[in-house]
């Protein structure tokens, strides 16, 4: 018998005042709030298991670093939660708040004087645990939990590779009555439909989420982003493009949940570990004296952009200093609904590419046994498939004037390299190291029984 849950939910604002810096693009002059088109909020879905509170928190942020991520978990730990039971995620608005450590507000921002970055950081990470506290505090709503995937068809592959994000997955706490009271969905395009601008804007998803609570009375919420590394929206100029595709994907996942999917019964099984990626560098003397060598050929060169720059001169300090890091922290988390067949959630760290999805849909009877969430818990870099670390890429770290260092992205993430495919006779890669752990978490019951 399928066993009935429990949900409460919760939401504050957590805006910056004007004048604050906003994080999302690399720029030369800090770029400073002149106000806000919509308010930036924190959402928090709690599902009681028999009693256990399952906790879900979304931020509309850029990222969360180790440092933030670690003082939130430990926050919410102290407030009864157990640690596999607590997923913190970021929308990934590139109209949100700078913070310490991701991006590096130096490299990315040029941002020097960093006490008022430290002091929203550290205010953001006790509002966030007051605010799971509130949510364990409030009324609970006895519920079942159903499950569908529509689709989407607004987001395309910008590095090229085949794939292209159309799921939409839905899951939906239902009072006793059939009545929706909390929405879970998700969608893999990246948050830029606006693109940069000088207002705060979660982006998309707040639009999105404005459209289901004003069609499904006293429902609530919670947009989590799916393996957008590689995905974006196909136009990003404005708020209207971001309100226009946010309204569709409300409207789409409001008539989904018009009729239940199906069921989940329960119980959910929580798992959470953390994984140590290598970069591709050798300690060895005699690389090391290649690799400054190359970082002060890019920081001496004329026209490089601004955090290539900032970035090779932070690289070269930590060569000399000895201080810099051969290897990624990576958090990865999947929460298991007992079902017919089990629903495996996955809440990967990092801006994951959406190969690793497709991988594992195909491996776990398609999207119907896999919804697969990135920017989760924190987000210390892409994490890039083998494909996109064959060549120069953005999401792979990779530029064609010094291939064997950090580029694109691992250069505003502050990595010193980037990540390794994992040759015959070397040491894992990446692509390999997270697909073992992943497929070693998730369960695939016998389709036949």
């Amino acid at each position: 018998m399928a066993r009935t849950f429990s949900v409460s939910t919760s939401a504050v604002d957590i805006t910056p005042p004007a004048g604050y810096p906003m994080g999302g693009y690399g720029v030369d002059t800090p770029r400073l709030a002149t106000g806000t088109n919509e308010p930036l909020k924190a959402r928090c879905t709690i599902l009681w298991d028999a009693g256990t509170p399952k906790v879900i928190v979304t931020a509309d942020v850029l990222a969360f670093g180790r440092t933030m991520h670690q003082a939130i978990r430990a926050g919410v730990i102290a407030l009864g939660v157990a640690s596999p039971d607590f997923v913190l995620t970021a929308t990934h608005t590139h109209n949100g708040p700078v913070l310490i450590e991701k991006l590096n507000p130096y490299i990315a921002y040029n941002l020097t004087e960093l006490d008022e970055v430290e002091a929203f950081s550290d205010d953001l990470v006790d509002i966030l645990v007051r605010l799971v506290q509130t949510t364990l505090r409030r009324r609970r709503t006895r519920c079942t939990l159903d499950y569908q995937v529509t689709d989407e068809n607004f987001s395309f592959n910008r590095e090229g590779l085949p794939y292209t994000e159309v799921d939409v997955p839905v899951l939906v706490a239902r009072s006793l009555s059939g009545v929706p009271r909390a929405v879970l969905f998700g969608y893999g395009a990246h948050t830029v439909a606006a693109s940069g601008q000088t207002d705060f804007d979660p982006d998309y998803p707040a639009q999105a989420i404005k459209e289901i609570e004003a069609r499904a009375d006293s429902t609530f919420a919670q947009f989590l982003l799916g393996p957008a590394g590689d995905q974006n929206p196909r136009i990003t100029l404005s708020f209207e493009s971001s309100d226009a595709y946010g309204a569709d994907l409300g409207l789409t996942v409001a008539n989904a949940i018009e009729q239940p999917g199906r069921r989940l019964s329960g119980p959910i099984r929580t798992e959470y570990t953390e994984l140590e990626i290598p970069l591709d560098v050798s300690e060895a003397a005699s690389n090391l004296a290649g690799v400054a060598a190359a970082y002060l050929s890019r920081a001496q060169r004329p026209g490089m952009l601004g955090f290539f720059r900032r970035h090779a001169e932070e690289m070269i300090r930590d060569l000399q200093a000895g201080t810099f890091e051969t290897s990624v922290m990576l958090p990865v988390q999947v929460w298991t609904f007992a079902g017919e067949p089990d629903l495996n959630v996955i809440f990967c760290g990092g801006e994951v590419v959406s190969g690793y999805a497709v991988v594992l849909r195909n491996n776990h009877l398609g999207s119907d046994g896999v919804w697969f969430n990135a920017y989760a818990n924190e987000i210390p870099a892409y994490i890039p498939s083998n494909e996109l670390l064959s060549r120069p890429s953005y999401a792979g770290g990779i530029d064609m004037d010094a291939p064997g260092i950090a580029g694109g992205s691992m250069t505003v993430y502050d990595h010193i390299g980037h990540f390794s495919r994992g040759e015959p006779g070397t040491p894992a890669g990446v692509e390999e190291i997270l697909l073992t752990q992943l497929e070693s978490m998730l369960s695939t019951p016998d389709p036949n029984g």
